[in-house]
């Protein structure tokens, strides 16, 4: 018998925590038909995989493609990433449900949550949709690359009820509103969302001041949306969060724990912030999966916050004040020109005096990482330079070892704020937890401060190959099998004769992460970084080659999935 493909030589490593083993792999028809010993076999294509593992396709619980599906169909840069499966409409930011005259404020609030230009994604998106299922139906229609899992935004149907006193603090909605959101979540979870998400987070706010809407909802809401989530799509069904940690992390708590014992299977991004914090977590993570409940958290697998550099960002993307001397640098469209401006006479002189007046940029040099320019970024895991203590050991103000080093490197160099995840100890052993998805990649959001879409690459290199945090097996059983369980997705995240032909061929021993750079490939010009990766020889969706060798050519067809499995 002659298979389509076979995958020859690999050690497999299937995605259920089991060892490593020699097996080859073959595919037909988009699923696993064999895997054994099939030297004798016939193929159309053969796939040698001598020397490489081969994985299941990776699930990245949290992105936010949802927007970048309408002008980019590869997903990049998750699929530079081994991403097969991407779950969009996190942190309640989603496109539908929408009446025709609420679209530009959901695009806003997306740019002001997720830092992707509004404008980009009024052009970049047909805007065809009013219901969810019928925006699940638009995605579909785009011929995404690899396969989408979407999630209802809670901001999105509260706005569409309650309009813009949905905003508003201390504004809940009364009996007649209530049941419409009830109505929506049901609605759009029966037309194929996963479950629903919500936004507590302090920080995602709106240009005039105001929380994102359901950031006030109350216990009342919440529970109801939960109930609805487990009448709508039984016992399962996705409840995503994000916290307010800083100030109602009890309140939080309690929404999430009332999820999990309503049926819903409950996921919330979580960071480690030392003390007793991990052993906190690892309680309230044990305690609600008794009983049949279901919760699972998703995390860092490194140092994340922003890249401060040339590229888009100089100082606080929060400031948004620089003195006239950075803002006419920083008004020139290329990083050479940039760079050219900086080296004129004075210049730079000029600008590190303006640049000594932003005390909080300063406050913040010892959370600020060189990636340098060797030939793989640097990311400084060891902890052994910030700019705080470069400045220290040069003698110089560190506001004069940033201008400089922006200068010799030809505005190469990106500097990486550890806002999140640098309490790297305590990460990794919250991050081990049973019900820990070591995974957030956020792709899509915040293309213009950082990515962490090289989440997966970072946590099979630079954790488990160098520094044993994980074993292979258990690394990549987090992001394949385990993932794919927490969305319920059917015969996915396991190499497994019959199951989805979604698969990485990975030379392990050179896997690595390349430096991020800066591109304007959105729509009107807008830029974004994007980080590629080397070590990926292929990744196939639905047997078909998406990657290979580290470059896009674009056979797969991913799918929009709507049916999962619940309870």
């Amino acid at each position: 018998m002659e298979h389509e493909t076979i995958i020859s030589g690999g050690k497999v490593v299937d995605g259920t925590g089991a060892n490593a083993r020699r097996a080859d792999v073959a595919i037909d028809g988009g699923r696993i038909t064999r895997i054994g010993d099939l030297s004798g076999g016939a193929a159309g294509k053969t796939i040698d995989a001598s020397g490489k593992i081969v994985t299941p396709g990776f699930v990245d619980l949290h992105t936010h493609l949802d927007a970048q599906a309408g002008w980019d169909p590869q997903m990049s840069p998750s699929s530079y990433h081994g991403v097969t499966t991407a779950g969009i409409g996190n942190c309640g930011m989603t496109f539908a449900p929408v009446r025709k005259e609420n679209k530009r404020f959901l695009a806003e609030l997306m740019e002001a949550v997720e830092d992707i230009s509004a404008e980009a994604i009024l052009d970049g998106l047909p805007w065809n949709w009013e219901s969810y299922g019928e925006y699940l139906d638009t995605l579909e229609s785009l011929d995404p690359a690899i396969n989408i899992v979407g999630l209802a935004g809670h901001c999105a149907i509260r706005y569409e009820v309650m309009g813009d006193k949905s905003l508003d603090y201390g504004v809940q909605a009364d009996d007649r509103e209530l049941a419409k959101i009830v109505d929506l979540v049901k609605r759009s979870i029966e037309e194929g969302a996963v479950g629903i998400s919500t936004s507590r987070f302090k920080n995602h706010i709106m240009p005039d001041g105001r929380m994102v809407p359901g950031t006030w909802a109350n216990e009342r809401e919440t529970r109801a949306i939960q109930k609805a989530i487990v009448e709508a799509g039984g016992r399962g069904g996705l409840f995503q969060a994000v916290l307010d940690v800083e100030n109602r992390f009890e309140i939080d708590k309690k929404m999430l724990e009332d999820g999990a014992e309503a049926g819903c299977h409950v996921v919330f991004s979580n960071t480690a912030r030392g003390g007793d914090d991990v052993s906190q977590w690892k309680e309230f993570l044990d305690r609600n999966n008794l009983d049949g409940k279901k919760m699972s958290s998703c995390m860092h697998t490194r140092p994340s916050g922003s890249f401060f550099g040339l590229a888009q960002v100089v100082f606080n993307p929060t400031e948004n004040v620089l003195g006239p001397n950075w803002e006419e640098v920083m008004s020139l469209m290329t990083i050479p020109e940039r760079v050219e401006a900086m080296k004129q006479p004075g210049v730079r002189e000029k600008l590190i005096t303006e640049g000594k007046q932003l005390e909080q940029f300063i406050s913040w040099a010892h959370l600020l990482h060189p990636l340098g320019l060797d030939e793989y970024p640097s990311w400084d895991i060891d902890h052994r330079q910030t700019l705080a203590s470069i400045a220290e050991a040069d003698g110089k103000h560190p506001i004069e070892v940033y201008v400089d080093r922006m200068i010799q490197s030809e505005g190469r160099e990106l500097w990486n704020m550890w806002a999140f995840g640098s309490k790297l100890e305590h990460q990794w052993e919250l991050m081990r937890a049973p019900q820990v998805i070591p995974m957030l990649g956020d792709a899509g959001a915040h293309v213009g401060l950082f990515t962490d879409a090289d989440s997966p690459t970072f946590l099979l290199s630079e954790l488990a190959r160098d520094r044993d945090v994980f074993t292979l097996e258990e690394a990549v059983h987090r992001i394949t099998a385990q993932s794919a369980q927490v969305l319920g997705l059917k015969e996915r995240g396991e190499i497994r004769e019959g199951w989805y032909a979604d698969i990485n061929v990975i030379d392990y021993d050179n896997l690595k992460s390349c430096h991020p750079e800066f591109v304007r490939d959105l729509p009107l010009g807008v830029g974004r970084i994007v980080t590629k990766s080397e070590g990926y020889d292929a990744t196939l969706v639905a047997g078909k080659i998406l990657i290979e060798k580290g470059k896009m050519i674009g056979d797969s067809r991913g799918e929009v999935i709507r049916d999962f499995v619940r309870g």
